[in-house]
């Protein structure tokens, strides 16, 4: 499966039929931007697993240290740690069965490109998921626990 940056259309698909988002160093400082975009996808309607191995809960909900350990399939890996680490998300992601990585801005690295494409995993780097979702038009869904 090829980098999904330059595919709109792909890139549309993927954040229309993704339900549930698993983010890799999902803070609970509320001022850290892996908090915020987290906090705009539960808005968007998404079921969000915090992945942090050094936080027990945020905002009352578990924290996972690994993806193996977050319930129920992964549309979404949206990772929110530095580039040399993607490859080690990217098998983790590849081991769980999720459908797509998601690197944030800034976060890219060649090998996990390589490994995420052998195994058939779409990929995203160096993007962020919320300017994405808006720039594409997608919906937001006000969730049930904020109307």
């Amino acid at each position: 499966m090829p980098l999904l940056n330059d595919n709109d259309t792909a890139l549309r698909n993927l954040l229309t039929n993704a339900r549930t988002i698993a983010v890799v160093g999902y803070s609970d400082d509320r001022t850290r931007v892996s908090y915020q975009i987290a906090a705009y996808l539960k808005r968007a309607g998404y079921t969000v697993y915090p992945v942090n191995p050094t936080v027990t809960a945020i905002d009352g909900q578990r924290s996972y240290a690994t993806l193996a350990e977050v319930p129920g399939p992964i549309d979404i890996v949206d990772v929110f740690r530095r580039s040399e680490y993607l490859p080690e998300v990217v098998d983790e992601a590849i081991a769980a069965g999720a459908k797509a990585v998601w690197a944030q801005l800034g976060i890219t690295h060649p090998a996990a490109a390589e490994a995420a494409e052998k195994a058939g995993l779409p990929l995203v780097m160096d993007r962020c998921i919320k300017v994405e979702h808006s720039r594409l038009g997608i919906s937001v869904k006000q969730s049930t626990e904020e109307r």
